[in-house]
């Protein structure tokens, strides 16, 4: 049975999935990984969500604040075992409620445009496509999405 937890930055197991996402992306951003890389720091990420499956850790997710009504959504990663199987869109779900219930409005994030899997993900989840923001603007290998709450 999947559970899913809350929890900050500073969780061990936060830390690992971390290290997996960071290595996944390493691999299919290439040259541009440096790039991305500086705007993922795990500085001033208080709401994290992290699931579980037989007690092991197998996805994560984080927001931070954007702006005073949006949060951005940050490193949303789950085990390669586990894709497919709901976990993704459980923690989604559950950073969108929590968000919600501390009375932000709308949900921001951006991911590569060689994250196929990710951009069809976010589109299922009832993201939009919009203008790339913040750091990302004119960067074409990002695509930026939004999301009302």
């Amino acid at each position: 049975m999947l559970e899913l937890i809350k929890t900050d930055s500073n969780n061990p197991d936060f830390i690992t999935l971390i290290k997996q996402l960071d290595s996944y992306l390493k691999t299919t951003d290439g040259d541009d990984h440096e790039f991305y890389n500086q705007y993922n720091g795990l500085d001033n990420i208080k709401h994290v969500v992290l699931a579980y499956l037989d007690k092991s850790p197998v996805g994560c997710g984080a927001f931070k604040p954007f702006k005073e009504n949006t949060v951005e959504i940050k490193r949303m990663f789950t085990s390669k075992t586990t894709r497919g199987q709901g976990v993704a869109s459980n923690i989604l779900q559950e950073l969108e409620s929590w968000a919600k219930q501390l009375d932000y409005k709308d949900s921001i994030l951006e991911t590569g445009i060689r994250q196929i899997e990710a951009i069809q993900f976010y589109k299922k989840c009832n993201y939009q496509i919009i203008d790339n923001y913040g750091q990302y603007k004119g960067v074409k290998e990002s695509i930026c999405f939004k999301k009302a709450l």
